[in-house]
């Protein structure tokens, strides 16, 4: 029997997309910790918008940007900060797989819950 094809829904694509995105860590490395394919994942991320982001490229897309300050974070944040604030990023990145992951499961629980249950007639 051959194996049936896994479906994903959009959530769960562009929430494995963010995280690669954001936590900067290889896509091999997610799509093991997803328990989906390399390949798959790294389609995904290729059909995003602005796809991977480049060597210096932080997790919103540009060199170091904040948001509205018009400075760099070079200029704003030292070496321990700019350290400290990557770290923080990724591991919200992380939290946020997880959350998603148990909701997800949480979903599917109830969805398997509430199912009628077959009755067998005698």
């Amino acid at each position: 029997m051959p194996a049936t094809r896994r479906r994903f829904d959009a959530e769960f694509r562009a929430g494995a997309v963010r995280i690669v995105q954001e936590s900067g860590r290889p896509i091999a490395q997610v799509a093991r910790e997803l328990g989906i394919s390399e390949t798959t994942l790294g389609q995904w991320v290729k059909k995003v918008p602005g796809g991977m982001p480049g060597p210096g490229m932080g997790a919103r897309g540009s060199a170091g940007r904040m948001s509205g300050a018009g400075h760099t974070a070079t200029d704003v944040l030292g070496s321990d900060e700019r350290a400290e604030l990557a770290r923080l990023r990724a591991e919200n990145a992380e939290l946020r797989m997880e959350c998603d992951a148990l909701r997800r499961s949480m979903a599917r629980w109830v969805r398997k819950a509430m199912r009628p249950v077959a009755r067998m007639s005698l």
